[in-house]
């Protein structure tokens, strides 16, 4: 090939980057922009701090988002030792080209593409039913990590493969643990594959609607407890917009709300991420 052509090619291959890029970003910007359309004029301080009057036409989302922080916490405090600690097992501790390894690779993968449909389906029979927890937030939590588990498995498991191997035997040679060489070399470096990680389960778990109105229930109520029930604000958006007349502009605004905390995470779990490999890179 000559130079003339190679330049070329890459010249053309940069182009189709750039312009998947910024096609992304428009779609992006033309989804934000749409909410804040529709339903910006409805969010307000009384919005977000009332109860819901007339089904949700009137009042505000103030349940709803007490319910949805507590499924995703219930969520996010199941799935994420567990992740972590199977990914690390799996990457750092046993074999990855065995028979073993790659069927839970496998699993997990098949795992992954399982719609949230047959989670809930799984979740009301195993955690509302045979557990007796009912339909309740900690049914609904519990029912996300078994679906955000494969997600968070998988990212940090790319994560952690993607640390040169140079590391692990640097810290071979200077006596180090392989515990140590987790806490301070490995686990850092992989970092970005984690948040990843953490975001997509994240993202998932509080955009979820399938799986949940099988476990947590549809009551719009204030929630007394973990084994009370409570309405997320994906399901808040799909009664609104399917089942009552005039609810479209509450769908919007709670839709917007919705968009606007999952930005907040992204961006405080960066920003964490951030802290705690800075920190411990400089402690090394």
């Amino acid at each position: 090939m000559t130079i003339r052509r190679r330049h070329a090619s890459e010249s053309l291959m940069a182009a189709v980057v750039w312009s998947t890029a910024v096609f992304v970003t428009l779609i992006l910007l033309w989804l934000i922009g749409d909410l804040v359309w529709q339903g910006g004029g409805q969010v307000n301080w009384a919005f977000l701090t009332t109860t819901p009057e007339k089904a949700g036409v009137e009042g505000g989302i103030f349940p709803i988002l007490v319910s949805t922080g507590l499924i995703l916490m219930v969520c996010m405090a199941v799935a994420t030792p567990l992740g972590l600690g199977t990914a690390i097992l799996l990457t750092e501790f046993s074999g990855q080209a065995g028979p073993l390894g790659r069927a839970v690779r496998l699993s997990l993968d098949i795992l992954a593409g399982v719609p949230s449909i047959v989670f809930g389906l799984f979740g009301n029979a195993l955690f509302s039913k045979r557990l007796g927890l009912g339909f309740s937030i900690l049914s609904g939590g519990l029912t996300l990590a078994c679906m955000v588990l494969p997600i968070l498995i998988r990212s940090v498991q790319e994560g952690l493969q993607a640390v040169p191997q140079d590391y692990r035997r640097s810290a071979a040679a200077l006596g180090l643990s392989r515990t140590a060489t987790l806490g301070t070399l490995i686990v850092p470096a992989a970092m970005p594959g984690i948040v990843v990680g953490l975001l997509l389960g994240t993202g998932r778990a509080i955009a979820e609607t399938a799986a949940l109105i099988f476990t947590s229930g549809y009551v719009d109520r204030m929630p007394s407890s973990l084994l009370d029930s409570g309405r997320s604000l994906s399901i808040h958006i799909y009664d609104l917009a399917t089942n009552i007349a005039g609810g479209e502009p509450h769908a919007y605004a709670t839709a917007l709300v919705l968009m606007g905390t999952l930005i907040l995470i992204n961006a405080g779990v960066s920003w964490l991420a951030y802290r705690f490999r800075q920190s411990r890179l400089q402690v090394t």
